[in-house]
């Protein structure tokens, strides 16, 4: 991969990335095709980090609205779901013939070991992707959150929205076809006009620590190729 301007990103993979659309569980198909994107850019010397989300299992917060379980052990659920989500991304990326290790932050001693930010930056300066799973550890914290916290906790230059649109419109384009697509917006603009984009503390936290937020459809064939090279894909948010 030539003229990449980046050495180390995170990448937020939401759990619906792991099956088609309005499906759930993981789907053969759509687990492959990310796992291929992945190893692809590890294998060209960046660096790799990813977050996954556990969307395609369960919601903590909805969860709770619609059952007599409590946010915080709902909460806890989502956490293991994302736990499901990285050891199929792990296992997947390894029949690729790429090295992982998949980090948690909570204790799943016999699939995963615990998040230590040292010895994950090891990982990645070694060339195996680290896949972080089981969210912040800590209940009424989005994936989201936990994407921009470990992105600074990593020293990640760029993170990577991946999900199945292509970016931030001026309105929803499945309910108003005459929505655009927004190129590049500014932190404040995310957050004084409340887009639902990230949670308002993930955006905040990667402004204070200078990190420019892209975000793609990660199944358009070479969009993170692409962003990496410096191409405007997708919605940039930056300073």
């Amino acid at each position: 991969m030539t003229g990449v301007q980046y050495k180390r990103i995170l990448l937020k993979l939401s759990g619906e990335s792991f099956c088609r659309p309005g499906g759930f569980g993981i789907e053969a198909e759509p687990l492959e095709s990310i796992a291929e994107r992945i190893a692809r850019l590890s294998q060209a010397g960046l660096e790799v980090a990813i977050v996954v989300g556990g969307g395609n299992f369960l919601r903590g917060g909805r969860f709770s609205e619609k059952s007599r379980i409590p946010r915080t052990t709902a909460d806890y659920m989502g956490m293991l779901a994302t736990v499901i989500n990285a050891c199929a991304l792990q296992e997947t990326l390894e029949k690729l013939g790429q090295p992982t290790r998949v980090c948690s932050a909570i204790e799943v001693a016999a699939i995963c070991e615990p998040f230590i930010r040292r010895r994950a930056i090891r990982h990645l300066e070694l060339g195996r992707v680290v896949i972080l799973a089981g969210g912040t550890g800590n209940p009424f914290f989005s994936t989201d959150t936990c994407a921009a916290l470990r992105a600074s906790e990593l020293n990640a230059e760029l993170m990577i929205k991946a999900t199945k649109v292509d970016g931030v419109y001026t309105d929803d384009p499945v309910k108003n076809p005459k929505a655009t697509l927004i190129k590049s917006m500014s932190y404040q603009d995310v957050l004084s006009q409340n887009l639902q984009v990230m949670d308002p503390a993930a955006i905040s936290l990667c402004r204070e620590n200078h990190i420019p937020i892209v975000v793609l459809n990660i199944f358009s064939e070479g969009n993170i190729t692409r962003v990496l090279q410096g191409e405007s894909i997708g919605t940039r948010i930056s300073d």
